[in-house]
């Protein structure tokens, strides 16, 4: 049975909440209306920030399949959209030579059909499904090149892909389309026109605590805190690399299997590769400015008790 798309905001938010992501309002509003207006969500926004995991929540909350594109340089249509099979079509040429019983002209219209198609993510996300249009998932989109980039505009607006030998193929009904991009390089104006844009920031001290609540259970209200705390100072600093909301919760899950209660600085030096993934960053924090941020954060805390 098809489970139906959220009919408000607050039915997204619930759905949402329901499969552990937590969001807030402005987020939901542009699912809800990516979904209920059919248009493609493309969200932008640093790594870590819980881009992806709003496609994966989608398909697990509405039952729905979930197809992914990683993107990467130099991804082409054959790897993405679709491609020949050409060993089934030399061997249907070589029995139709060994019959005779067909012309060439017949011959090339059959060879040339859905049935020698192998699909790819994005061919596959215009089929039909007894439980309802897929959740497709174009993942990191700006690591792709610019032409492959513009291909996509008319799967976006029309959601059809035209096969030059078919011609084009339409979807039934429009798969429910999530965009992510890094920000590595900008995406062209004609891509994001046919979506609604979303920025996904990190979170504010306030909503990463109850991420933690929900996806770090075993952290306890002290240390998720004094977690919280540390993470939103280092977010702050001039760091190659901040942490996003993912290395949040794995440096709580570490924490947790170490048996720490609260934080304190032997402990954050010897797992600051869990939260921090360039050296120059961990040798910046390591020590002295760890325990500077540490106590700040316990100070900061004491106060607001």
């Amino acid at each position: 049975m098809t489970i139906p798309l959220p009919g408000s905001v607050d039915e997204t938010l619930s759905l949402l909440r329901d499969n552990d992501y937590i969001a807030d309002r402005s987020l939901a509003t542009a699912l809800y209306l990516s979904l209920s207006l059919g248009r493609p969500l493309f969200l932008e926004g640093e790594a870590g920030v819980g881009k992806t995991e709003i496609a994966k929540v989608l398909s697990a909350g509405l039952g729905r399949k979930l197809l992914r594109l990683q993107c990467y340089e130099g991804l082409d249509i054959s790897s993405a959209v679709y491609e020949w099979d050409y060993p089934r079509q030399m061997i249907e040429i070589r029995l139709a030579e060994a019959s005779g019983d067909r012309d060439r002209g017949s011959l090339t219209e059959d060879i040339f059909s859905e049935r020698f198609l192998i699909k790819r993510p994005l061919l596959q996300a215009l089929e039909p499904d007894m439980d309802g249009p897929p959740v497709l998932l174009i993942d990191e989109l700006d690591r792709t090149d610019e032409p492959f980039e513009a291909y996509l505009l008319e799967l976006l607006s029309d959601f059809q892909i035209t096969v030059p030998e078919i011609g084009a193929i339409k979807a039934a009904e429009r798969p429910l389309v999530v965009i992510t991009s890094n920000r590595t390089r900008e995406i062209h104006d004609a891509l994001k026109r046919r979506c609604f844009y979303y920025w996904v920031d990190y979170p504010n001290a306030e909503r990463e605590l109850e991420i933690l609540r929900v996806r770090a259970p075993g952290a306890g209200k002290r240390l998720s805190a004094e977690i919280v705390g540390f993470v939103q100072a280092l977010r702050a600093m001039d760091l190659f690399k901040l942490p996003g909301v993912a290395e949040t919760i794995d440096w709580a899950e570490a924490l947790v299997q170490l048996d720490q209660t609260d934080l304190a600085t032997g402990a954050i030096d010897d797992t600051l590769g869990v939260l921090l993934k360039y050296q120059d960053d961990i040798a910046r924090i390591q020590g002295s400015e760890a325990n500077r941020i540490l106590s700040e954060v316990k100070a900061g805390l004491a106060g607001a008790a």
